[in-house]
Parts: structure tokens; sequence; C-alpha cells
């Protein structure tokens, strides 16, 4: 009998108010995977994934994550089981230091820990190293992505949900970003991954789904949905 995956949803609705911006949707990610999930703007991407970290609440369905029960969870218990959300923009506190965001992450870690995973996060990215005691705001874009993304992993994730990483980034930057998504897959980190550049995405992805107003339109293999002319024709343009 195969493993239960890290992370499942069944049936998953939610949205805001009246509106329904996901509509039963069902998704896994196994331990150690990145899954790509890719649509078009206001196809729910985000919705699902905040829905996932416990913001915003279901209309029905269900999350299991690492063989249980998570929807009745508050997003920081959803944090201290492992799942953390770099949000679409970055979200930093801007007159905050590098030094101070990336703490924050780790207001649930003991000072040891805080200290180990601060010299990951640098050796991950030496640029915040060397911009520690600058506020945030005065980062650039790339910069503060990066921050976000450190602010997450002091976190300790075991599932990282990444929205938009690369939103607003010059084209040698995205490359960069998907490259250290890549690392912390090596890592260990299992990440479930928004990206409005779907072929990119999907390259990188073990897995993907394609979101369609609220519902799962394609799943498969990155490299299948890549290969997929319906795919291709319809979101991807190639």
């Amino acid at each position: 009998m195969p493993p239960e995956p890290l992370l499942s949803v069944r049936g998953l609705r939610c949205g805001y108010g009246r509106i329904e911006a996901v509509k039963g949707v069902d998704l896994e990610v196994a331990e150690g995977e990145i899954v790509a999930l890719v649509g078009a703007n206001g196809a729910g991407k985000t919705s699902l994934l905040r829905a996932i970290s416990g913001v915003l609440p279901l209309f029905s369905g269900s999350i299991r994550f690492a063989g249980e029960a998570i929807e009745g969870l508050a997003p920081f218990e959803r944090v201290a089981r492992g799942i953390v959300q770099v949000p679409e923009g970055r979200q930093l506190f801007a007159p905050l230091s590098v030094l101070d965001n990336l703490r924050l992450g780790a207001f649930r870690r003991g000072r040891a820990r805080t200290d180990e995973n601060l010299e990951r996060v640098f050796a991950l990215f030496p640029r915040l190293a060397e911009r520690r005691h600058l506020p945030a705001g005065a980062l650039s874009g790339g910069e503060q992505q990066m921050c976000a993304i450190g602010r997450a992993l002091m976190a300790e994730p075991r599932l990282l949900l990444l929205d938009e990483p690369s939103m607003g980034l010059a084209p040698f930057l995205v490359d960069e970003i998907l490259a250290t998504v890549a690392r912390l897959r090596a890592q260990g980190v299992t990440i479930l991954l928004v990206e409005q550049n779907a072929v990119a995405a999907l390259a990188l992805a073990d897995r993907g789904y394609v979101l369609e107003t609220g519902r799962i339109a394609h799943s498969g293999s990155g490299r299948a949905l890549l290969d997929d002319p319906a795919v291709r024709a319809a979101y991807l343009g190639i």
C-alpha cells in the first residue's frame, strides 16, 4: 500500500463572501516533491494556498497533513505543524531590518535553533547576510523575495507554499529564485509552487495541476503537462 501523501486536499471549496473561488479541488503533494499549480489570473491559485495555510476559511472539503485532519486548525497551529506560506507580494515589514524580518519567522523556535536557521538562510542567500542590518524596504525586488523565503525557512517548514515567487523580477533573478526552489527540495523541503511562469514551473516540478476557474482542468507530471498540446495552447503560450 503506498504511503499517505504529506498533503491531501479533498473536495475543497472556499471563497470570499458568497463568491466561490475554489470549487471542489482534489490535490495531493507527496513528501519530497515539488508540485506546481498553474493557471490564468483569477483561477483560484492563491485562494487555494490561503485555504491550505488556514488564512481563508473553507466552505467545505477536507485537508490532511502528515496523516491528520487540519481544517479545524488556526494558521499559527498549521505553521507549528510545518505548513509555511511565502505570500504573493512578499509582505515584509519594510521598516524593520532584514535580520529582524528573518527572526520573526522563528518566533516559535528557541534561540539556538534560530541561530542555526539564520546560518542556513545566509548560506542559501549570501546577499541577505551582507544586508542583514538594512531595512527590508531598502532591498531590491529580488532581495526582498529572498528575505521572504528566508523568513519562511526560519519556521522550519515541512511543506513550503510559494505564491508567485518570480513576480516582478528580472529574468536572471527568476532563474536564481527557481534554482533556489530546486535546492530547497534537495535539502528535504516539500514545495507547492504557484508560479506565473508556467513553463519554468512545470519544467522544475515533479507533478503539476492546471487550475481553471476554481477547478482542476489538467494534472500529471510536469513533463507530461508541458508536452500536452491542449495545455500548451491554452495555458503556456507555446
